[in-house]
C-alpha cells in the first residue's frame, strides 16, 4: 500500500475551528485592554493639566518681594508683569498670552491675608475632581 501524506478534511476543519477560537480570544483580550487604557488616560489627563498649572504658579509666587496688583475671580496680576487668566470659553488657563493648562472646567482666584501674609487661594474643577490650594507669597 502507498503511504498517504497530506491533510484530511477532518483535520483541516479542526485547525480552522482552533484558529477561530484563538483569534476570538486575542480579539477579546485586546479590546478589553484598549478600553482600560482609554479609561486610564482620561483619568490622568486632568491631573497632568493641574500639575502644569501648579508648577508655573508655584514658581511665580515663590519669587522674592512679588506683589499682587489685582486679583479678580478669573484672573490674578502680579507686579512683575505676569497675569494668570482663566478663559471659560476655551476651558484653559493662560500665563499672559500662553496657554499653560487646558480642559479646566472652572478656576477661581481669591486674594486674602492670613497671619499678615498675602495668600492666593486657587480653586479648580478638573473633570469630577475639585482642588483648592492656598499659595502664600514670599516677602
Amino acid at each position: 500500500m502507498k503511504s498517504q501524506k497530506g491533510i484530511t478534511l477532518t483535520s483541516l476543519t479542526v485547525y480552522i475551528i482552533v484558529m477561530t477560537i484563538v483569534i476570538s480570544v486575542v480579539a477579546f483580550i485586546s479590546t478589553y485592554f484598549y478600553k482600560n487604557v482609554d479609561s486610564l488616560s482620561n483619568d490622568i489627563n486632568p491631573l497632568t493639566e493641574y500639575t502644569k498649572f501648579n508648577s508655573f504658579f508655584s514658581d511665580e509666587v515663590n519669587h522674592n518681594n512679588i506683589k499682587i496688583l489685582e486679583c479678580k475671580e478669573n484672573y490674578v496680576a502680579f507686579d512683575n508683569g505676569v497675569q494668570y487668566t482663566f478663559v471659560l470659553e476655551n476651558k484653559a488657563i493662560y500665563r499672559n498670552q500662553i496657554k499653560i493648562a487646558e480642559d479646566i472646567e472652572m478656576c477661581k482666584f481669591e486674594y486674602t491675608m492670613k497671619n499678615a501674609k498675602d495668600v492666593i487661594t486657587v480653586t479648580m474643577k478638573l473633570g469630577n475632581d475639585t482642588k483648592t490650594v492656598d499659595y502664600t507669597l514670599k516677602k
